[in-house]
């Protein structure tokens, strides 16, 4: 394999390069294994996985640092990368720690041997790295080796903002092509698989299965595509110069409908951008998309003149739109947060608008002053510290989302602002972490006064569901069941039993309607004996107020112990939807018997289910 040249790594002897590509190699074949190691104790749940404290961090460690030992070296002393790879570890190490701990009151999952998940199972702990972490630990790890290779090249602390620029590059050069060269690597192997299985030779197709072989063999090719496109900085500056003048055009037209976009606010007002209840995450996105093509057309600021003039004005147009834009969005965010408080996606956000606040005032600055942006360089370096610092303080519990959004929330609802017929318990459980649950623990405890019982109750609800997207809506009360319930036949009256069912308690959110848990929202009913034991059931259809929306239809009953459950959803047939919603408002419901009787095989009863079109509504023609 083809050492490095020793023109691309100028600070660095000669007497360091040889023997670099088997290194590199020797560290990703050591991370393979480790993590197939790590991979095989979490799927048996043996040692390391069972003490999570230990786990996480060393899954999180073996993702990152052998990365950063591979691209550094040949490009840092020794001495110097094995202090910056000691540094990454053990601040991988704290940051996994902390995520472990925050889950760490959660049960493992249960593994195969332990049979299918009990009735209320709840919820359980990763066993890995959370997603945000692993994603946000590998953008800020390139960010910050990219900051300290320059560092060693320039040697000196603050590298020359050419250096960052073309380091950065590079590194986002070899990390695409490395991924791409991983997964053509994989195609092969599975080509090669498909040519042996043509001849009933299977052995290929069993090995690449295995995961003693697929996890090694993964990080061995992403390590010796890292060496193989360890290119020379003219091959990189070639790809990057096509790249960035192609993105560069795109800048006067983002300058002029964000333009368009500010200058029509005057007319129609900050109201219909509140309506979105998107507006801060949009104008965050618009802003960002100014970032990047600003720096597409700046590039490293050193051949202004190389840029077309048209580029350059929307470039200094940009640079003055960033700030109104940001502005904007911070205060977006601010009535939010007023209103409803902090939750874990309002924290993040206001990270991301502190970061993008630094942009549009260094930018603003800029755009003032005569010249090519002279500023860019230092408010792009100045920023990239900044988002390495919030991304600690967001992944530690000093700007721990879960902690601040569950400690804004609680304060709300201890203060009154949020009733508790109104406060979404079901956020501290599954979205609060530790800091959630601990929360829900300590209000159901120091639970007082007139609302302690339907506190209590709620709490209770929110135990009893098994995953977070069972949201719970403000229970309906027996007075709102009556009045959301549209009974259709003259004279009949529900039960009482069926009036004080809790149905917010129920299993599956989704098979009961809205009308059976929220206020306000309707249902027509009826009173049909649909299994002929002679006790009537209750047939519920919702009532869709948008034009072709099917109905929900489900039929319940009550058992021999007096409770109500779901007993059968209803098939509707394909008709005019306006022509059932009518049939339904004149109460022409009735049972028919069944167009196809049952066939009984061996004791076991088996249903015809009839071919026809299809079921659900149709609209009419117009």
């Amino acid at each position: 394999m083809q050492a490095l040249d020793p023109s691309d790594s100028p600070s660095l002897p000669a007497l360091s390069l040889p023997g670099v590509g088997s290194r590199r190699i020797l560290v990703g074949l050591v991370q393979g294994l480790l993590l197939y190691l790590l991979y095989r104790a979490g799927k048996e749940q043996a040692w390391p996985a069972t003490v999570s404290l230990l786990f996480v961090p060393l899954v999180l460690a073996a993702l990152i640092v052998p990365v950063i030992l591979v691209s550094g070296l040949g490009h840092m002393p020794r001495r110097q990368l094995l202090l910056w790879g000691g540094a990454a570890l053990l601040l991988l190490a704290g940051l996994g720690c902390y995520d472990a701990w925050r889950v760490a009151d959660l049960p493992l999952p249960p593994t195969r041997q332990d049979g299918p998940f009990p009735p209320s199972s709840g919820i359980y702990r990763s066993l890995y790295p959370s997603p945000p972490l692993v994603s946000f630990a590998m953008a800020g790890f390139f960010i910050a080796h990219t900051l300290v290779l320059a560092a060693v090249r320039d040697k000196r602390r603050i590298a020359a903002y050419a250096t960052y620029f073309d380091i950065a590059w590079k590194h986002g050069v070899q990390l695409a092509f490395s991924g791409l060269f991983t997964g053509v690597t994989w195609l092969v192997l599975a080509l090669g698989s498909q040519l042996f299985e043509l001849v009933k030779l299977t052995f290929l197709t069993e090995l690449i299965r295995e995961e003693w072989f697929a996890i090694p063999v993964t990080a061995f090719a992403f390590s010796c595509a890292m060496h193989l496109t360890d290119v020379r900085p003219a091959i990189v500056r070639g790809i990057r110069s096509l790249l960035l003048v192609l993105l560069s055009w795109l800048l006067p037209v983002i300058v002029l409908l964000v333009g368009g976009f500010l200058l029509a606010l005057p007319f129609t007002g900050l109201e219909p951008l509140w309506a979105t209840r998107r507006a801060a995450a949009v104008l965050l996105v618009a802003a960002a998309g100014l970032v990047v093509l600003i720096n597409a057309a700046w590039q490293n600021g050193e051949d202004g003149k190389a840029v077309a003039r048209v580029v350059r004005v929307a470039a200094r147009a940009a640079s003055l739109l960033l700030a109104p834009l940001v502005l904007i969005a911070v205060y977006a965010l601010s009535l939010r947060v007023r209103d409803y408080g902090w939750t874990g996606d309002r924290v993040s956000a206001a990270a991301c608008m502190l970061v993008a606040a630094c942009y549009a005032a260094g930018y603003f600055r800029a755009a003032l002053r005569p010249g090519w942006l002279p500023a860019l360089a230092s408010v792009n370096t100045g920023t990239a510290f900044v988002v390495l610092g919030l991304l600690v303080l967001l992944f530690s519990p000093l700007l721990d989302p879960a902690r601040v959004s569950v400690s804004s929330q609680a304060a709300r609802l201890a203060s009154g602002k949020v009733q508790a017929e109104r406060f979404d318990f079901a956020f501290l459980r599954f979205d609060g972490e530790r800091y959630g649950r601990a929360a829900l623990d300590r209000i159901e405890r120091e639970a007082a006064g007139a609302q302690a019982a339907l506190v209590r109750r709620r709490i209770a609800i929110v135990r009893n569901m098994k995953s977070r997207w069972n949201r719970i809506a403000p229970a309906a009360q027996p007075a709102d069941l009556g009045a959301n319930l549209l009974l259709r036949q003259p004279g009949a009256r529900l039960p009482d039993s069926f009036l004080r069912t809790d149905w917010a308690l129920k299993d599956d959110p989704f098979l009961y309607p809205d009308c059976l848990r929220e206020p306000g929202k309707h249902c027509d009913a009826f009173q049909l004996d649909v299994n002929g034991d002679g006790k009537p059931e209750v047939f519920l259809s919702t009532r869709n107020e948008v034009a072709g929306a099917v109905p929900n239809t489900v039929v319940l009953a009550e058992d021999a112990q007096g409770q109500w459950t779901a007993l059968a959803r209803v098939m509707l047939p394909r008709v005019d939807c306006q022509a059932l919603r009518e049939a339904l408002a004149a109460g022409k419901v009735a049972t028919a018997p069944p167009a196809l009787a049952d066939i009984e095989i061996g004791g076991a009863r088996a249903r015809l289910q009839p071919v026809a079109p299809g079921y659900g509504c149709i609209s009419r023609k117009r």
